[in-house]
């Protein structure tokens, strides 16, 4: 969830085209006419340089506007922790203390350009510090949620080889238990207040860190991070973004889709873990000198995001509820068929993206160390997103549903193998299948369909539905756990035996 809040203490610019008098390197060529969208749509163009840092080339430019008093006091970091701490850092303070953090990574830690670095922490003020520390070392950060288990930090560790982890004193133990199998990881830091064997403490060393740091020199299209996936058919696959992907590429949501100006405060709640933390809570936001606000958040809760708000403000083209809206001004967006056509209006197909001849900036490049994954993703010139939908006579993008079988509950993207990996571990399940079902809290949750092995048929129901759930919230992430769960003779199957998951969240889903 994102929250724009425009506080009457800031006073809002007037000047539409600012960016481009701040950002020298770089360009956004669109029509001056920002209300008309197939005016910007067919005059839109990212000019791109060969090389680009968002560190150097957008936040330390926004330190030097600050200094000349060409921008309004509004702070660059706002953090709050929910129990009376409050952090503010101006563009100059955050720089400085990111390159303290850069050198931490470039001296104690001796990590090199494209050296991979996990970064597992909350919605705390080093979380932000961590990802602008790699930006200015060219290194590749690679985030997770805090849900994560010791299995799932294996598993990321391993696939990654990342040489450096940074998390707290939570996930701490998990990352030793697993340091002896993973063979790259040479370096931990800690966000504590007390010191623990084997980990460097990131709050003492940057006590005595230095600020004097040169921003590495990156190209435009080398690797800048690294999102682990929420795979359907198997483990979780890493997704590799470039600097201007994100640096450059969000530029668009920024400008177009949240409006902001150094005057404006933005709020997005989503989890560390998830690349739309990068998006709306450190890029888009940042290049066009927004405010990013922050609450330490442990889980969502409605009353406290409400009491915190000062105002939501929402701006742009007409709306149509329950509608996506229109694309992008950066992407061409189509509705296609099996065979990569473009359908009419009023049909539904597949949701493509065109990334052929010239791939859009803002869209991941490829599924790192897996080409048939990346390949797989292609139909003619487009990406296939994996969501269904049709597109009406307005050029208006209806949603239908994942054509592929994530479930998105509370923000939070869930995998069935995973789910279903957990389950087969409890001796009662002989097989299972995981599927969506409604919810009206949480849009969606998790939903167990088991088969019992023969033991396990006459047990109370009630309580081995107990057992499996409290196995899986072990086993994974505790956000993954089936929430529902129901016996059932026998799944669905292909006559390849294939499960049916569709029927099953067809069944779920047509009740309502």
């Amino acid at each position: 969830m994102e929250i724009l809040l425009r506080a009457k203490c800031f006073q809002r610019l007037a000047v539409p085209g600012s960016v481009r008098a701040v950002h020298k390197d770089y360009r956004i060529v669109t029509p001056q006419n920002f209300s008309n969208y197939e005016s910007i749509k067919q005059d839109f163009k990212l000019e791109v340089p060969e090389y680009f840092n968002f560190a150097k080339d957008v936040l330390d430019k926004w330190t030097n506007t600050e200094k000349a008093g060409k921008r309004p006091s509004n702070p660059a970091f706002w953090w709050v922790s929910g129990n009376g701490k409050e952090v503010r850092w101006s563009f100059e303070e955050l720089g400085s203390l990111s390159r303290k953090f850069a050198n931490i990574l470039a001296e104690a830690c001796a990590l090199q350009r494209g050296d991979r670095v996990i970064v597992i922490l909350p919605r705390i003020p080093e979380w932000w510090l961590a990802n602008i520390a790699c930006l200015r070392t060219g290194t590749v950060v690679i985030p997770g949620t805090t849900q994560l288990t010791q299995k799932d930090i294996l598993y990321r560790l391993q696939s990654s080889k990342a040489k450096c982890i940074i998390t707290n004193e939570v996930l701490a133990p998990a990352v030793d238990a697993v340091a002896s199998k993973c063979e790259n990881l040479h370096s931990k830091l800690i966000v504590s207040q007390k010191p623990r064997e084997g980990w460097g403490n990131l709050k003492e060393m940057m006590k005595h860190a230095s600020e004097n740091h040169t921003c590495v020199k990156t190209k435009h299209n080398e690797m800048m991070a690294i999102y682990f996936t929420s795979g359907t058919s198997g483990p979780p696959k890493m997704t590799g973004h470039t600097h201007s992907s994100f640096g450059l590429g969000l530029s668009v949501n920024g400008r177009f889709w949240l409006d902001l100006t150094p005057s404006d405060v933005m709020w997005n709640t989503s989890d560390t873990g998830w690349a739309k933390s990068a998006w709306s809570s450190v890029f888009s936001p940042w290049i066009q000198g927004a405010c990013v606000f922050a609450h330490y958040l442990p889980r969502f809760e409605p009353t406290s995001i409400l009491q915190v708000l000062i105002c939501g403000n929402f701006k742009g083209m007409k709306v149509k509820p329950g509608s996506m809206g229109k694309p992008s001004p950066a992407f061409d967006v189509k509705i296609l068929d099996v065979n990569g056509n473009v359908l009419p209006p009023g049909q539904e197909g597949d949701i493509g993206i065109q990334v052929l001849p010239t791939r859009p900036f803002g869209l991941f490049t490829h599924y790192v160390d897996n080409p048939t994954k990346t390949a797989s993703t292609l139909r003619g010139n487009f990406y296939i997103t994996g969501d269904r939908g049709y597109m009406d006579e307005d050029g208006y993008f209806w949603f239908v549903a994942r054509s592929d079988d994530i479930i998105l509950s509370s923000g939070y993207r869930i995998g069935p193998f995973e789910v279903e990996s957990a389950l087969i571990e409890h001796p009662a399940v002989a097989e299972s299948a995981v599927v969506s079902s409604p919810d009206p809290i949480r849009g969606e949750v998790v939903k167990a369909f088991i088969v019992l092995s023969p033991d396990y048929k006459s047990h109370d129901q009630e309580q081995l539905k107990k057992e499996i759930q409290e196995l899986v919230k072990k086993t994974t992430a505790p956000y993954k756990y089936p929430r529902k769960i129901e016996f059932i003779q026998e799944l669905p199957k292909t006559i390849s035996g294939k499960i049916k998951r569709n029927e099953l969240r067809k069944q779920e889903w047509e009740t309502i």
